[in-house]
């Protein structure tokens, strides 16, 4: 696996990559809280079937790419990351795929760059259409996502590290030891600042934006353990979908996928991107 860095105008974006430069681009964008580093396993996986895979630490998560104006952190803001990515690594047309926040991130993409996308995976993250309705609808789902108003408040940072980052140590209960541990030196570090550009995705972002039409080959993965998205959401997705469209379902695995259940997401992704 490769360390490598994104220059996009004024900001540099460190990235993992794995695989040939001249294999087909597969931009992988990773959630909250987590970095670039939650996707090793997918990394490899597809470098070794011959992609070009990468996985950026997105605006406010790398270090010389942190606004300090929240606005920053809005959705076109992020889509016109992915976009720059995209050019900035030479591909015209590129596989996207998006966990948790990387996930909103990519259904958005999806559709604002129709044209260049080859096929769209999300996992865990349902489209925000269904998403916004199952917590507006006040069951299941708006219990699952109370946390987030309170990810808004300005005291969410200190909070998160309080008591030696306890309750930010508790969010990795289910990881491997060696992501806990470099997710917690990455949000501990600089007072915090990671911590911060990740909040603000929150804080800058109500989910309300309109999502236009999603046409690539498109494979949404959901797991039925999953504290944060609800059965609703994910299974009102499909019929926001204009082009193919595949739902796959893990029993029994917990909202991290791609780093609890890596070999499952392993097999399911290698099948979508080779079949289109």
């Amino acid at each position: 696996m490769e360390e490598m860095e994104i220059a996009i105008g004024p900001y540099r974006y460190s990235a993992r990559a794995d695989g040939p430069v001249d294999g087909e681009l597969v931009l992988l964008l990773h959630g909250f809280p987590e970095t670039s580093y939650e996707w090793c396993a997918q990394l490899a996986a597809l470098g070794n079937a011959g992609y070009r895979a990468v996985a950026p630490d997105q605006r406010g998560y790398a270090r010389r790419a942190r606004p300090l104006d929240v606005t920053e952190y809005a959705i076109d803001h992020l889509v016109d990351d992915v976009r720059a990515f995209a050019d900035a690594l030479g591909a015209e047309r590129f596989h996207l795929v998006g966990h948790d926040w990387g996930g909103f991130v990519a259904w958005y993409a999806g559709a604002a760059l129709s044209d260049r996308i080859r096929t769209l995976t999300v996992v865990s993250t349902p489209h925000p259409v269904p998403f916004l309705a199952a917590i507006r609808a006040g069951g299941d789902q708006r219990e699952r996502s109370s946390y987030i108003e309170w990810f808004r408040t300005p005291d969410a940072e200190a909070t998160f590290l309080a008591d030696d980052a306890a309750m930010l140590a508790a969010a990795y209960a289910d990881h491997p030891a060696d992501a806990a541990a470099e997710y917690r030196r990455v949000f501990t570090a600089d007072g915090g600042a990671a911590l911060t550009g990740g909040l603000n995705w929150y804080r800058a972002n109500d989910f309300a934006a309109p999502v236009g039409a999603i046409t690539a080959p498109t494979m949404y993965v959901w797991s039925t353990d999953d504290v944060a998205l609800g059965r609703d959401a994910a299974e009102g997705t499909g019929a926001q979908i204009a082009g193919p469209y595949r739902f796959e379902v893990l029993d029994g695995v917990s909202h991290w996928i791609p780093e609890v259940a890596p070999d499952a997401l392993n097999v399911l992704l290698l099948d979508h991107l080779g079949k289109n």
